[in-house]
Parts: structure tokens; sequence; C-alpha cells
């Protein structure tokens, strides 16, 4: 079983940048692919960013350009950068690794506790 841990997150004004950060620990496989996913008030769970152990990324529209998303693969850490928020970018971050079973077409996921990330106007 793979334990997440975020860090960072909180109050900031419109303009202003957060950083996160997330450790994962416990498996005993490596971990396919790493990222942020968020949720607001009313709304579905989103994809904000990813990243596989190649590097590879991918952004959801609204954060491209403002957000990084970065990875060690050594310390199965993730990190994402946001820049320039806004207030639409307040909602509960959650930090995710996915183990992937390309020839199932299943996958794995595993989900960090969430961390709130409020931008003022």
């Amino acid at each position: 079983q793979v334990q997440l841990v975020e860090s960072g997150g909180g109050l900031v004004q419109s303009g202003g940048s957060l950083r996160l950060s997330c450790e994962a620990s416990g498996g005993k496989f490596s971990i396919d692919s790493m990222g942020w996913y968020r949720q607001a008030p009313g709304k579905q769970r989103e994809l904000v960013a990813e990243i596989n152990t190649g590097g590879r990324t991918k952004y959801a529209d609204s954060v491209q350009g403002r957000f990084t998303v970065s990875r060690d693969n050594s310390k199965n850490t993730v990190a994402l950068q946001m820049n320039n928020l806004k207030p639409e970018d307040t909602a509960v971050y959650y930090c995710n690794a996915a183990r992937l079973f390309v020839m199932l077409g299943r996958r794995d996921d595993y989900w960090g506790q969430g961390t709130q990330v409020t931008v003022s106007s």
C-alpha cells in the first residue's frame, strides 16, 4: 500500500504563488504516474497536472503556463509550483500516485489526504 503525505497549500492573494509537495512511501513497486488533482466545493475532482517516470507531463488547460509539475523518481516525490494564482484555483488539492497496467486497461490510484488552497481576490 502506498501512503502519500502532502505539504504546502494555504491562503494567498490573487497573482501570488504557492508550492505543493508530496512524498510517496510504503509501496514495494514502482509508481508510474504522480500528480495533482483538485476539487472545489460542489464540483467533481479534476486533474490539474501529472508526470510519468520519463518526465512526460500533462496539464489541465486552465493551469497551462501557470503551474509546473516536477518529480524526483529517486525520492518518490512530486511537486506542483503554482504561479499567478486565481480565485478559481481555490480548491482542495490531492496528491495522486498511480500504477498503470496497460495490457489490462487498469489503473490503481492512491491518494493523499488533501490540502486546501485558497486564493483571495
